[in-house]
């Protein structure tokens, strides 16, 4: 069943109070989540937010099937919603079954029933830190109006991060928030001198870091400071003969 632009008007209008702060904003993140599954008619819907080893944890999700999308892109480092994260970009497939684009996560995807993911990145400033996503167990064809709405509720919810995040309210979702966005400007500042020295892509920087990261079995964070500090360090002079 399609989301009609009438559906997400009502949706928005019945979420309209969490604009103005009448309840905490972890209560606020899963009535968004709640409501996003009910409308879109899917199987599964959720909040992810990044640690600070930019790995997206689920922090609000409609029931047990959406754990599956978070542990295998971490255990695959690789899928629709990471994808969304990394491009700030809206993802989507209609059929893991046969799309191509994430081969290890796929394939443990369809194994335990999920099909279908749309996958919305959450903006905070210049960066993601997240993402709102829905799955279906079923082939499923996303369409226009499904994407502005997904579009509309994400925006809902980096409305609400953003007054956290700008407010003084502490919760554990400030606290790993803090986190993420720490790290991130240290891999953004590795990520420039990757592609500074070596003309690559902010993409193949990125993955240059990721998989030095997963080889020396080191957080991501501690690779890109010694990238960084490695970079401020004057050249070596040699030596008089």
């Amino acid at each position: 069943m399609d989301v009609s632009l009438h559906d997400v008007r009502h949706a928005l209008g019945e979420l309209g109070r969490l604009r103005f702060g009448e309840m905490r904003v972890e209560d606020a993140i899963r009535e968004i989540v709640h409501t996003t599954h009910s409308m879109f008619h899917v199987d599964g819907a959720g909040l992810m937010l990044a640690d600070a080893d930019q790995h997206l944890r689920s922090v609000a999700a409609s029931d047990a099937r959406f754990t599956h999308l978070e542990d295998l892109q971490i255990e695959h480092q690789e899928g629709p919603c990471i994808d969304a994260f990394d491009t700030k970009q809206l993802v989507g497939v209609d059929d893991l079954a046969n799309d191509h684009r994430w081969p290890l996560f796929g394939d443990a995807a369809v194994a335990v029933r999920v099909r279908a993911v749309l996958a919305s990145p959450i903006p905070y400033n210049q960066y993601a830190v997240g993402v709102v996503a829905v799955l279906s167990e079923e082939s499923r064809p996303w369409s226009p109006e499904g994407e502005l709405a997904l579009l509309a509720f994400t925006d809902l919810a980096a409305l609400l991060i953003a007054s956290m995040m700008l407010g003084e309210q502490q919760s554990e979702i400030s606290a790993q928030l803090e986190g993420a966005l720490n790290s991130r400007q240290v891999i953004e500042q590795a990520k420039g001198v990757l592609i500074g020295t070596k003309g690559i892509s902010a993409r193949a920087a990125y993955e240059q870091l990721r998989a030095q990261a997963r080889a020396e079995r080191r957080k991501l964070a501690a690779v890109c400071a010694d990238v960084v500090v490695n970079a401020s360090r004057p050249a070596a002079r040699p030596s008089a003969g």
